[in-house]
């Protein structure tokens, strides 16, 4: 559905909850994604939702997503989405989603598969129930190869090391949650991987109150991991530059 039109035409309803689901390149996988989300949050008497879908492609490719996301925001009234040309990766695509929402609490979580949709459920209810401004998961156990380990082990490591007091033992974990006063605190500008980090970082700065949850971590079927090690060199450039626009935002 688009979200100007029923703001002008019903007046506009604020959901306790917005979900943000990530779907790029995911096509047809998306309405079977979207169909056990809704029937987990409703079944957990999470009536007050709206889902935001983000379909964003690169032109020429083919995929279908785009139109799958359109079809499922067509027919269903608490579903919104974002169809657009990229132009950007991971980071532009959640802004994009992120733009659209507008719920006391705002989660995030990639429509892969890999992350337990069931976790939005425990994510939402530590952050409403406990008062706090963030609530993620930190992978206990995953099913993806040594590789996506090691990278993660790595980047954890040297974010802990240039951010001290950082509370996250998995920065790229999701769901992720935050109040809507939290994330109007944020100023999120990455458009790529390192989103998931920006959004951690700006919880030290701003002294959140933030907890994690263990989750598992499902291998992929279907495609290959869009993170390889030249992931794990971009997210190291970029937290050196994050580490000096921290020295710089003290300073002020």
């Amino acid at each position: 559905m688009d979200k100007e039109w029923q703001d002008e035409d019903i007046g506009t309803t604020i959901p306790e909850l917005s979900l943000v689901i990530l779907c790029y390149k995911e096509g047809e996988a998306v309405r079977g994604f979207v169909a056990k989300t809704i029937r987990l949050l409703e079944e957990n008497g999470i009536l007050d939702y709206e889902l935001v879908l983000v379909g964003n492609y690169h032109e020429g490719t083919g995929d279908i997503t785009p139109q799958v996301v359109s079809e499922l925001a067509a027919i269903h009234p608490k579903i919104f989405h974002s169809a657009k040309p990229k132009q950007g990766m991971m980071g532009w695509d959640m802004k994009s989603g992120l733009d659209l929402t507008s719920g006391n609490y705002i989660a995030v979580i990639d429509g892969d598969g890999q992350f337990q949709i069931s976790d939005v459920v425990k994510v939402y209810r530590k952050i409403s129930e406990a008062g706090l401004d963030l609530v993620k998961t930190h992978r206990l156990t995953r099913g993806d190869g040594w590789l996506r380990r090691l990278i993660s082990f790595k980047f954890n490591l040297i974010s802990r090391v240039l951010f001290p007091g950082i509370k996250s033992k998995d920065i790229n974990a999701k769901p992720k949650i935050f109040s809507r006063q939290a994330y109007q605190k944020m100023k999120l500008t990455s458009d790529d991987w390192f989103i998931d980090a920006e959004i951690m970082i700006q919880a030290r700065r701003y002294g959140f109150k933030v907890e994690e949850i263990p989750t598992t971590f499902s291998g992929l079927t279907g495609r290959r991991s869009f993170i390889n090690f030249n992931s794990l060199l971009e997210f190291i450039r970029n937290l050196l530059k994050a580490r000096l626009a921290e020295f710089k935002h003290k300073k002020r």
